[in-house]
């Protein structure tokens, strides 16, 4: 039992340190915790603002923009050839006058003009439209893949940040307990009731935790301007989030997720988008062996002769057949499907690892909510009342308080993983769960 000392601690007002250890000190390190900062964000507003600010939707635009341009280079009919010629001709009459030759000359202005109009094979044209519509249609899939990218980027990067701020104020509680702790050990020093090496290791303990503050500070930081970056600037460098992390979904079935997976996901269809251009490009390439025939008009004026004429102008493929050009599609051909059939693979590996993990993360959450954090805080429960019973000495109670502040902290990294899973899950799907 604890006995009073003149001049020392009693037991009355070791309890109420022990209350200001519990009470106040916690909350001094929240409010401690507290940042001046401009605003919270959730984490529907993150996204939101990454997929309108990030630099690489501006890209994908700028490429849509491209293929808008191509598209309508591709509908666009030949412009005519017109070629003239001009100048000054004479003609010469040679006759007799007499016993002497005279010559007697004609002058005029001649000029000449022919207009060329290339005429299109139409199925070779019809091909290159069709090279054109599906190099867009790509490019609009490469923004849905890019914009699912991106917000599973700010999603993660919310979840980082709101873990690095929960480990802030778990640690700013924790260096409230400890200092709480080492006034406690130095006034029991002061009173001759503990030795003094127990006030130095206090005051170890009170280092500790404030670089353990300072870690998590600098975290918190790191994981701002990280966020910050994805929004390109627009969260600011004094901001907060808030919000939860989300929870295993009660009905999530992996054939499901890989039929929808097979059938919706960007990437796949974007790949499918540019295998049907490079089939595409192969029509093309055989369409324009048959040669483009122009037809020519043309006006002459000469001195004693005015004609109009026409004919056509027909390249003969006699040398060359587009051999190479049509090799070379059809090798892009086959690399593009080596790819489709690679990325599917890929997305279906990775829909089942993160499918797993987030199945193994969610069970042992509900072992810390059946079992872990019930027993954390019983245990405290019973060290604080021992305590007070005089039967356990006062660290034995802040042991008690930091295994269950650790539990939480297990607990909140567990929810971290899980949510972490989820949208790493809900990226390999290709859409939400």
């Amino acid at each position: 039992m604890l006995r009073n000392h003149p001049g020392g601690i009693t037991p009355s007002l070791l309890l109420a340190l022990l209350g200001y250890v519990f009470l106040l000190g916690p909350l001094e390190a929240e409010v401690r915790a507290v940042e001046p900062t401009s605003s919270a964000y959730m984490i529907e507003e993150v996204v939101a603002l990454a997929l309108t600010r990030h630099p690489s939707i501006s890209g994908i635009q700028g490429l849509i923009e491209q293929n808008q341009g191509r598209q309508t280079a591709a509908a666009a009919y030949p412009n005519p050839t017109v070629t003239g010629y001009g100048g000054y001709g004479e003609v010469r009459d040679v006759g007799r006058a007499n016993i002497r030759d005279s010559l007697e000359r004609e002058s005029l202005a001649e000029y000449n003009m022919t207009v060329g109009q290339p005429l299109e094979w139409p199925a070779m044209r019809a091909a290159r439209q069709r090279v054109a519509d599906a190099g867009l249609a790509t490019a609009h899939a490469g923004l849905s893949e890019t914009r699912l990218n991106i917000a599973a980027q700010a999603k993660i990067g919310f979840y980082d940040l709101l873990l690095a701020q929960q480990d802030a104020n778990v640690a700013r509680q924790n260096l409230g307990i400890v200092e709480g702790v080492a006034r406690v050990v130095k006034a029991r020093v002061k009173s001759g009731e503990g030795p003094q090496f127990e006030f130095i290791k206090a005051d170890v303990e009170v280092l500790k935790a404030r670089q353990q503050v300072a870690r998590a500070d600098n975290a918190v930081r790191i994981n701002r301007v990280a966020l910050d970056t994805l929004t390109g600037g627009a969260l600011g460098s004094s901001y907060l989030v808030k919000g939860e992390f989300i929870s295993m979904p009660k009905e999530l079935r992996i054939e499901t997720m890989m039929a929808r997976m097979v059938d919706q996901h960007p990437t796949l269809q974007r790949l499918r988008q540019s295998i049907e251009q490079t089939e595409w490009k192969v029509e093309f390439e055989r369409q324009a062996l048959v040669p483009s025939v122009t037809i020519n008009t043309s006006y002459w004026r000469e001195i004693g002769r005015e004609a109009v004429q026409g004919g056509l102008s027909i390249p003969l493929p006699l040398w060359y057949q587009r051999q190479g050009e049509v090799a070379s599609a059809l090798g892009a051909k086959r690399q593009e499907e080596a790819g489709l059939l690679r990325a599917r693979h890929e997305l279906g590996k990775a829909v089942h690892q993160h499918y797993h993990d987030a199945r193994t993360t969610a069970e042992l959450i509900e072992v810390f909510e059946k079992g872990l954090l019930k027993q954390a805080q019983e245990a405290l429960r019973l060290a604080q009342f021992s305590f007070q019973q005089g039967a356990s000495s006062l660290l034995d109670v802040l042991d008690a308080q930091r295994v269950q502040r650790q539990i939480q902290m297990d607990y909140a990294q567990a929810r971290y993983d899980l949510a972490v899973s989820l949208t790493r899950l809900d990226l390999a799907v290709g859409g939400a769960l």
